[in-house]
């Protein structure tokens, strides 16, 4: 088994913008005259799609909302987004990302992201730290109508990334995930991958009973010895010589 690709997560891996998301859902949650998000719903909306928070959060406040309503917040939130990021003199990108994005790119493993928010937020923040040339294949929150910790994200950019690169012949279990919450692990682990955790979100040793590796930061990561352990299980005792 050789690695053969990286995939990131977005908020909480990329941009350090979680508090962002919680402010602008509760926001939100006031206009709509309901309450805001309580210490446990907000613990629980991490790592989480926009679209699956506000299903919950307006299920239990007992809102009726229909498709139409749904997308209504969800780009009213997107907006909001946009502006907030625009009053930043400088994106909250997490140190170490530059680095980990070259060390992918000169082993040549193809880079991917997975996640839970809106394409047009993944897009905005890209677009403006120049990394879009970086991520050929984005699964983003309105790809899928499911939401981590299902992997339906995870193996969505694994076939995307076939058909992107249709010489690539990638498997799951020649993908390395790179994610800061127990859904987002999970996610990666039932699609069939091994994960980095990174604890920009959650206590490392939190994150240290669920992921293959975990780390305090993105320049703790060192991807060649993670592509070692790949091979290793490659060359099992049973097929002779490696």
């Amino acid at each position: 088994m050789t690695l053969k690709a990286v995939l990131f997560d977005f908020n909480g891996v990329i941009i350090d913008d979680e508090s962002i998301h919680l402010q602008l859902i509760d926001e939100i949650l006031i206009q709509e005259n309901l309450q805001p998000q309580r210490r446990d719903e907000r613990q629980a909306s991490l790592g989480r799609s926009d679209r699956a928070c506000f299903q919950d959060l307006l299920t239990r406040r007992g809102r009726v909302m229909s498709e139409q309503y749904l997308t209504q917040l969800l780009t009213k939130k997107a907006k909001l987004y946009a502006l907030e990021i625009e009053k930043l003199e400088k994106l909250p990108l997490y140190p170490g990302l530059d680095d980990l994005i070259f060390q992918v790119r000169s082993r040549n493993l193809n880079l991917a992201l997975v996640s839970g928010a809106i394409r047009q937020e993944i897009e905005l923040v890209l677009e403006r730290a120049k990394l879009t040339e970086y991520f050929p294949v984005i699964v983003a929150g309105d790809d899928i109508t499911t939401s981590k910790p299902e992997p339906d994200g995870y193996l969505l950019a694994v076939e995307r990334l076939n058909q992107t690169y249709p010489a690539l012949n990638l498997q799951p279990s020649e993908c390395l995930a790179i994610e800061d919450t127990p859904a987002g692990i999970q996610a990666a682990k039932r699609a069939g991958m091994q994960v980095v955790g990174i604890a920009n979100t959650y206590p490392f040793h939190m994150l240290q009973r669920l992921a293959n590796w975990t780390v305090d930061y993105l320049t703790d990561l060192e991807l060649e010895r993670v592509q070692e352990v790949y091979l290793q299980k490659q060359c099992q005792p049973t097929a002779g010589e490696c």
